[in-house]
């Protein structure tokens, strides 16, 4: 009986040995192995195997990637205004001896270190770049606080700053900053629309006083050419007439006084503000220069002084000078002469 006892009893000890010495590490975690209270090895993710009673699991650690919330704290900015912030901090533990063994209270060393550095950096920018550079403030946090922690075995991977609220005056005093800015800038624009409207209007004016000093420099070129092509017509005419005067022709000069005279009184006769028209004695004269030219024509196509009716025979055609026609249908010449 005291043999099966004492068998039991060895076996229960061996079964507690066996569990007391067998130790099985979760994936992610990592666990320290104590000898007598000293530091001798870390046990991985897996099965392990200690000496029962020697050695003793010292700290469970866990390896992953955490996330830990920096409470809310104020803070003074360097311009002296009060703000309210809150951030979020990510880190990981690299190595297990040096989280377990260099550091008490690793959750609140980080935690501490984070408030505290949070504080320095902010309180050496201004609001407006506290507000406008949150990238600036989580590089140089991050920069600082993994320089710190690098001695615990942990990086911090990532911290951000979640929120930053500054009194409720500052906010409406930046608000009604921003709507004067806003407001100046309106009137910047407008401005400097309206100028560019006058320039485009002026630009316009005289671009149109150009193209209209141009189409006048083209008109007088144009009446000043038509002008000389007429006065080398009437040239042309008056040395045409000189020789056929020169010549002795004269009923040249006769139709050449003629055609004056008539373009004379048609220019009495169309003036508008003419309703009677005083005729002088000697208007009675272009009758018989009229007669004339008739005689030129008969001259031109070979004719000669013609006998027949017309203004140069037996007609009652009036001398230049005012005189009658003569009674007896005789002779006469262009002025009203008998031949």
């Amino acid at each position: 009986m005291e043999l099966a006892v004492f068998a039991i009893v060895i076996l229960v000890l061996a079964v507690v040995v066996l569990f007391l010495g067998v130790k099985s590490v979760p994936q992610g975690m990592e666990y320290t192995v104590e000898r007598f209270g000293k530091y001798t090895r870390t046990l991985e993710p897996g099965l392990h195997l200690i000496v029962p009673f020697v050695d003793r699991i010292g700290r469970k650690l866990n390896m992953m990637e955490q996330v830990l919330d920096v409470p809310s704290q104020e803070v003074i900015t360097k311009d002296n205004a009060m703000v309210t912030v809150d951030g979020v901090i990510f880190y990981q533990i690299l190595d297990a001896a040096k989280a377990a063994y260099e550091v008490s209270r690793l959750v609140v060393a980080i935690l501490n270190l984070t408030m505290t550095n949070l504080r320095t950096v902010m309180g050496s920018m201004d609001l407006d770049e506290l507000l406008s550079q949150r990238d600036k403030i989580n590089a140089r946090l991050l920069e600082v606080v993994d320089e710190a922690m690098t001695p615990w075995g942990v990086k911090a991977t990532r911290i951000e700053v979640k929120d930053i609220s500054p009194p409720r005056d500052l906010v409406d005093a930046m608000a009604r900053q921003m709507k004067a800015e806003r407001e100046k800038r309106a009137v910047i624009l407008e401005a400097e629309g309206t100028r560019q409207a006058e320039i485009l209007q002026a630009d316009g004016e005289k671009q149109a006083a150009i193209l209209e000093a141009e189409g006048r420099k083209e008109a007088a070129f144009r009446d000043a050419e038509a002008r000389e092509r007429l006065a080398e017509a009437e040239a042309k005419a008056t040395t045409v007439v000189s020789d056929a005067v020169a010549g002795g022709s004269i009923q040249a000069l006769n139709y050449f006084v003629a055609q004056k005279y008539v373009d004379s009184l048609q220019a009495i006769a169309s003036a508008p503000n003419h309703k009677i028209i005083f005729m002088p004695m000697e208007a009675a004269g272009v009758i018989g220069a009229i007669g004339g030219i008739a005689d030129i024509v008969k001259e031109a196509f070979g004719g000669g002084g013609g006998d027949g009716g017309g203004g140069g025979s037996g007609g009652r055609g009036p001398r230049p000078g005012g005189g009658q026609p003569d009674d007896e249908g005789a002779q006469a010449g262009p002025w009203g002469s008998p031949e």
